[in-house]
């Protein structure tokens, strides 16, 4: 488990609440505990990572439409939703709006856990894929002369390098450089470099002779 990953508890039966941060911090998770889908919501951050776990029943807004908020907002949080007796048809409308789980009350502490690990795993690789299909983005808008600039900053390639190996001026490079920099919005050339591998820009090689 990431240390930045939180599971994210919302329900409102505080006797629940109580339990379920328990078992989960008993199991090693660290536990966020919220009384409503409002309070989460309040303190929700783009960028947050982990899982929620959210009774589909709640006052005020309830589970399926907290699910549809997080989506409104992109978030990349796994969602389990927490149903009571009979609530079964939520639990499959919740899996319809992206609930990666569902589990039903009164559930085994085994069953609440391998369900939080399967969605951090899950939260987990939808990071990675979003944040390769976001790095390929920003790629796709440079120029090709600019393309062509950070393949070989990706090699480790200098700018007098780079400059004698595209027939241009060290100067020319720079300028190339900053609007890359610029476009990719990175500050330094180890995040240029960074976002070019997550965005699979293969580096560029030397002439030869």
């Amino acid at each position: 488990m990431k240390s930045s990953d939180k599971i994210h508890v919302v329900d409102d039966d505080e006797a629940v609440r109580s339990s379920l941060r328990m078992l989960l911090e008993s199991a090693g998770f660290d536990v966020a505990a919220y009384a409503s889908a409002a309070d989460f919501l309040e303190s929700y951050r783009s960028g947050l990572s982990g899982c929620v776990v959210a009774d589909v029943r709640m006052p005020g807004m309830d589970g399926i439409q907290l699910q549809e908020e997080l989506a409104q907002r992109h978030a990349h949080l796994p969602f389990i939703a927490m149903t009571g007796h009979g609530d079964v048809p939520l639990a499959v409308r919740a899996m319809k709006a992206g609930a990666v789980d569902f589990i039903e009350k009164p559930f085994e502490a085994d069953d609440l856990i391998s369900a939080v690990e399967r969605a951090l795993a899950l939260g987990r690789n939808r990071a990675e894929d979003s944040g390769s299909a976001e790095a390929a983005a920003l790629v796709a808008g440079l120029t090709s002369r600019e393309r062509q600039v950070l393949e070989h900053l990706v090699a480790g390639h200098s700018n007098k390098v780079i400059a004698h190996e595209l027939d241009i001026s060290p100067r020319t490079v720079e300028v190339h450089r900053a609007h890359l920099m610029e476009k990719l919005k990175v500050r330094s050339l180890p995040e240029a470099v960074r976002l070019a591998l997550a965005a699979e820009v293969a580096p560029a090689e030397k002439k030869k002779g």
